[in-house]
């Protein structure tokens, strides 16, 4: 084998080499990603979870708005790029505790008595005016002290929660997306699709309660979403018997 040979072998096994390496190295940096995003979202490989859907106010038994359908597509993408399955039901027919295995919780607790018993036992310190005549409240959120009104189209709020049941063997997480209109809903789950990776570093395992404002959604739709606050702590916290707001955020 003359020198010319050999260095052209030397090379072809070096590139092998780097070749298989960085193949080793990104598959460990995916694996390590997809670990980390199973844990965040309590989906571990072939895991069942729960997609509870409310159903569109007056119109026929089952049907779901069409915002809420593509909430569902957004989470649906989520649990499969997890290696997870779900399962949908209708929030009046999911009679059944929680922790057991993950689940996504989607609409107010107008139209969803799921979410209405999540808030009730999770976080009692938020109400949701549910009133069905018309008037300034109608549909505002009250967390602790503070309310927030909605506009129509101009500015929604939306409530972001990951939340676990306390002294429980069971440590799957709930998801709430708990918005003040259908598109808001969407909206929350696509903000928790592009942040969950900076979420899971913040919060880890944890629970969390994000108040989310959406703007101009006649508009942008659900895309241009802004983080109000984080409230846990006033969520988490239940609300004096005859609490009333100190202060009313309007749409400007």
């Amino acid at each position: 084998m003359n020198d010319d040979v050999r260095n052209i072998v030397l090379v072809v096994v070096a590139a092998g080499i780097s070749a298989a390496l960085g193949w080793v190295a990104r598959t460990y940096l995916w694996k390590r990603r997809l670990r980390r995003k199973q844990s965040f979202f309590g989906l571990p490989d072939n895991s069942e979870s729960l997609l509870v859907v409310n159903r569109g106010a007056g119109g026929p038994e089952l049907a779901v708005m069409r915002y809420d359908v593509f909430a569902l597509l957004e989470l649906a993408a989520l649990i499969k790029d997890c290696n997870a399955h779900a399962q949908i039901l209708p929030h009046d027919t999911a009679r059944q505790g929680f922790g057991e295995r993950t689940e996504f919780c989607v609409g107010g607790p107008a139209s969803n008595r799921r979410m209405a018993a999540h808030l009730s036992s999770l976080l009692p310190g938020v109400r949701v005016n549910v009133d069905s005549e018309p008037g300034p409240d109608r549909g505002s959120f009250q967390i602790g002290s503070e309310r927030y009104r909605v506009d129509n189209g101009k500015e929604e709020y939306a409530l972001l929660a990951r939340l676990t049941a306390e002294r429980s063997q069971n440590t799957r997480p709930v998801y709430l997306f708990c918005g003040q209109t259908a598109i808001t809903n969407q909206a929350t789950t696509r903000y928790l699709a592009r942040n969950h990776e900076r979420l899971a570093r913040k919060y880890g395992n944890s629970s969390f309660a994000l108040l989310l404002k959406v703007i101009n959604s006649q508009a942008y739709g659900p895309d241009v979403v802004e983080l109000v606050e984080d409230v846990t702590r006033a969520a988490q916290t239940p609300l004096p018997a005859a609490a009333t707001p100190r202060n009313t955020h309007r749409a400007s």
